[in-house]
């Protein structure tokens, strides 16, 4: 099958012009894309675990909790002990780190406001319902495939 054909090579070229205007607008936010995001999840789960936050963002856990290490290096979150759960560290944004979220923030939605423009809202809302079911669908294709292929 030639790489004109596959879908996932359309997918993996708009992801990496994606990541590629992400990074040249964040770098000047003093953020990378993964501090972005965990920011950015923060921002919207006050208190979450590195665990519940890696699943948000796409990462393991042992990369969020290098992101979050950064992060609190550089001041921008705190992580304190849950109440309860004395094992579980609550994640928070610092004043430093909303600061740092709020410009970073508004250049990436710069970005997704550029990209957005580009099409009608029926197109957008096609394009949001077709990347669904194409991620929908690559997970059904990893379900089954043949344990053969799997080793």
């Amino acid at each position: 099958m030639p790489a004109g054909e596959r879908i996932g090579s359309y997918v993996k070229r708009a992801e990496q012009a994606r990541t590629a205007a992400k990074l040249a607008v964040l770098k000047p936010a003093g953020v990378t894309e993964a501090q972005y995001a965990a920011l950015l999840f923060l921002t919207e789960n006050p208190g979450i675990s590195a665990a519940a936050l890696a699943r948000l963002c796409g990462v393991t856990p042992p990369t969020m909790n290098t992101v979050l290490t950064n992060l609190v290096d550089r001041g921008l979150i705190e992580r304190t002990p849950h109440p309860w759960h004395r094992n579980v560290l609550e994640t928070r944004l610092t004043e430093k780190g909303e600061s740092v979220m709020h410009d970073a923030d508004a250049r990436a939605i710069a970005v997704e406001r550029s990209v957005g423009d580009g099409f009608t809202d029926s197109e957008r809302e096609t394009l949001f319902r077709l990347l669904s079911r194409c991620a929908d669908l690559f997970d059904t294709a990893r379900a089954e495939i043949p344990a053969r292929f799997q080793t």
